[in-house]
């Protein structure tokens, strides 16, 4: 029993080494496996991304029609589980149109920018022991680098499109996701210095209690910076559909469109992984096999997304840009410095891993109840300030009469 545990536990591994066993008994020279291999990991983790594009499409749908007692799609087969093939047909069927006056070469290589750097940061995503495209050792650098390079292709896509309304979406990107890539980092700095690393397989074996429950303000403003990132509900002001008709992808249709559609969802689908190594132990976790854990973690991160989605209403640029600059971003660099402070001291003294921990969460606790209660003593103070001048209108006002 115990060894067929630990073959469903070492699965991936094993299929690896097999695989490579089997390529060198073809008489492959070990250049030749190496490439095969890098290729049979380009092919599936792209398929990976394809694959989760699809499936999301539909489980949003689903959830959010639940949301708001609905059915959602229930029409192309049972509970209408072949939505996405129905969707695929048509957009491969779509007529693919141009702009007149369009920047040809932009336009069309926009989509595929912004497909290619939503689905280059799952190279670094570990799925279990052994079960990753490249462990770099700076591969949450990598990630978020490449990752950022999605706002290229918008910015080619609203400035190609020769429309008005794309090239407001694309500068609200440039507002946006610039924006909320500052924070994003101070978080993952956070994590890499407690870890002491920036390969995702050193930060999941680092968490022997996961960083949520040591770095629970981190990992807060990472998962808004990543829904912000991704441009989702409250942040979707790149395609506000009242305002500038969809934004940057309003001249796209066919399998352009679905290339920017797809980069979308697998950039969702990689926030919610990052977020799932950085903060919830990757694939650590007792009884489920290790690849089991990560799909569990990164489906939560999802759920997490649609949820927002079917809740909260869109907010306005300038209170988006606001909450960036005038609160995630300061409130972050103190988190660094006093996280930095107070690890080291903790270390300093040689206390305990249990212990250690705990002083982290608390000090993260005490400056997340201490940023919630500042605005809201701001925000009194403004509005006594406010009625006190307003009496004294009123005061003048009598007096005059």
């Amino acid at each position: 029993m115990g060894q067929i545990y630990d073959f469903i536990y070492n699965l991936l591994p094993y299929l690896g080494m097999w695989l490579q066993g089997f390529l060198r008994g073809l008489g492959l020279s070990e250049e030749a496996v190496f490439l095969v291999v890098s290729l049979i990991k380009v092919f599936l983790l792209a398929s990976f991304g394809l694959a989760g594009f699809a499936v999301l499409t539909y489980v949003e749908r689903k959830i959010v029609a639940r949301f708001q007692d609905r059915l959602g799609p229930n029409m192309a087969g049972p509970y209408g589980i072949l939505q996405p093939v129905a969707d695929g047909i048509k957009l491969l069927t779509k007529e693919d149109l141009m702009p007149t006056g369009a920047d040809r070469w932009v336009y069309n290589l926009a989509p595929l920018i912004i497909a290619a750097c939503a689905l280059a940061p799952l190279v670094v995503i570990p799925f279990g022991p052994g079960a990753i495209g490249a462990d770099l050792n700076i591969g949450v650098l990598y990630a978020m680098a490449v990752g950022a390079g999605a706002l290229v292709g918008v910015l080619m896509a609203g400035w190609g499109s020769n429309n008005k309304y794309a090239l407001l979406g694309a500068f609200r990107a440039v507002a946006q996701l610039i924006s909320y890539e500052i924070p994003a980092v101070f978080s993952v700095v956070v994590v890499v210095m407690v870890a002491g690393t920036m390969s995702t397989v050193g930060i999941v074996q680092a968490q022997d209690v996961p960083y949520l429950f040591v770095l629970p303000l981190a990992a807060l403003v990472f998962l808004i910076s990543g829904v912000a990132e991704v441009g989702r509900t409250p942040f979707d002001l790149l395609e506000a559909e009242s305002e500038i008709v969809a934004g940057f992808h309003i001249e796209y249709s066919g399998m352009k469109f679905a290339l920017i559609f797809m980069g979308e969802f697998v950039h969702a689908l990689v926030v919610s992984a990052l977020f799932a190594v950085l903060f919830l132990g990757g694939w650590q976790g007792p009884w489920l096999p290790p690849y089991l854990w990560t799909l569990v973690k990164i489906a939560l991160g999802i759920f997490l997304f649609f949820w927002l989605r079917a809740t909260l209403p869109r907010i306005r640029i300038d209170h988006m840009l606001n909450l960036n600059w005038k609160f995630l971003t300061p409130l972050m660099i103190l988190n660094l410095i006093g996280v930095a402070l107070v690890d080291k001291g903790l270390r300093a003294v040689g206390v305990t891993d249990g212990i250690w921990a705990a002083g982290l969460f608390l000090f993260n606790m005490a400056m997340l109840i201490g940023a919630l209660a500042l605005p809201g003593y701001l925000g009194r103070r403004a509005r006594m300030a406010a009625l006190a001048a307003e009496a004294e209108g009123v005061e003048a006002t009598v007096a005059a009469r």
